[in-house]
């Protein structure tokens, strides 16, 4: 069992990593298992454009299907409100503009997570 949570650590700060090197910025993955039922890893980044939003998302979903981590929501189109939330069941990853990621305030919302990975890269 301690080997699964590992794994699934490590899924979630590769997905974490990858927004980072892609340009999102305060990308926070934290650990909900405790908090949450629905859910094990909640990942927030804060983007600075729709285009970056549309080609960030692109990117992250062919790289989610390159590592066998299924998407259970799928849009065909990405809105042009500032916030797409990619489902995988395991992991909700959550793509805002800081506009978005300032009103709803995510971060706090799910502040008793465990810290699993955190950008140096900020806004």
């Amino acid at each position: 069992m301690a080997d699964i949570v590992k794994s699934n650590d490590s899924t979630a700060t590769l997905i974490g990593s990858f927004i980072s090197d892609h340009n999102g910025e305060n990308v926070l993955v934290l650990d909900i298992k405790e908090q949450s039922s629905w859910t094990d890893y909640m990942i927030i980044a804060t983007v600075n454009s729709i285009g970056h939003l549309k080609g960030l998302v692109k990117q992250l979903k062919d790289m989610l299907g390159d590592n066998s981590i299924d998407i259970l929501m799928r849009h065909k189109q990405i809105s042009d409100d500032g916030w797409e939330l990619i489902d995988c069941g395991s992991y909700v990853i959550h793509l805002m503009n800081s506009e978005m990621r300032d009103f709803y305030d995510l971060d706090k919302l799910w502040f008793s997570g465990k810290k699993v990975f955190q950008s140096s890269k900020s806004s």
